[in-house]
């Protein structure tokens, strides 16, 4: 399932896209300010975005040059009233992937969306490879030595967020934020996080001599390949 990031500041179109959207099988997260799309649209997690150009905070091209400056390589549809032709150059040329001037219809929104994710599922790796843990991000497999994984939902989601930081230590604040779409953090949902946690580094981890899903005290966590003692 395609995730798609919204980011719009009129609630009936935000919420006109959102319902059109699911409807058609993509898993949508709305922000209704820039500063917000600034926070959920930097985590890289979003196959789409679909960014309003006239918002409140930071406007559609701050966060165009933000996300692309942090290597974020979410397909992004730049939504617009402007339609002269130096507005159209201007959002591509601040990292656009494809353009569409308000008013329009959703068939061809949709249309665009499917063309960009395309394009976008063909830069990515479908695969994720950390020692020989194999995760499929398309069809949202795991394999570790040719053993099959059983992930649930949720947890599959957080292995996929490791994944693609992988050498990187991921706070629970990103996890929040990315992982279970909650931008204020609090200490039940750190249990929460903590408990899924521990039942992927069981699934993952328990029998194999090198560790994969390691603990940065005080800090986070890492998926990375090497020996662990506790």
């Amino acid at each position: 399932m395609a995730r798609i990031l919204i980011v719009e500041d009129d609630v009936k179109t935000a919420q006109a896209l959102a319902v059109g959207l699911r409807s058609e099988g993509y898993e949508v997260t709305v922000a209704a300010t820039g500063d917000e799309g600034v926070q959920l649209s930097t985590a890289g997690t979003f196959d789409g975005i679909v960014l309003d150009w006239m918002l409140p905070g930071a406007d559609g091209l701050q966060i165009l040059k933000h996300v692309r400056t942090e290597g974020v390589r979410s397909a992004v549809l730049l939504l617009t009233a402007r339609d002269a032709v130096a507005d159209r150059v201007l959002g591509l040329d601040s990292g656009a992937d494809d353009y569409l001037t308000k008013p329009f219809a959703f068939t061809e929104l949709l249309a665009r969306l499917r063309v960009l994710l395309r394009r976008s599922g063909e830069r990515e790796s479908q695969t994720r490879e950390i020692g020989d843990l194999q995760v499929d991000l398309i069809n949202r497999h795991v394999k570790r030595a040719d053993r099959r994984i059983a992930l649930s939902p949720r947890e599959f989601d957080l292995l996929a967020y490791l994944a693609r930081h992988q050498g990187q230590t991921v706070s629970r604040q990103m996890l929040a934020r990315d992982v279970w779409r909650e931008l204020q953090r609090a200490t039940p949902l750190d249990n929460v996080i903590d408990v899924h946690i521990a039942h992927l580094r069981r699934k993952i981890d328990d029998g194999f001599a090198t560790k994969l899903l390691h603990t940065v005290r005080g800090v986070g966590f890492v998926l990375r390949e090497e020996p662990r003692d506790d």
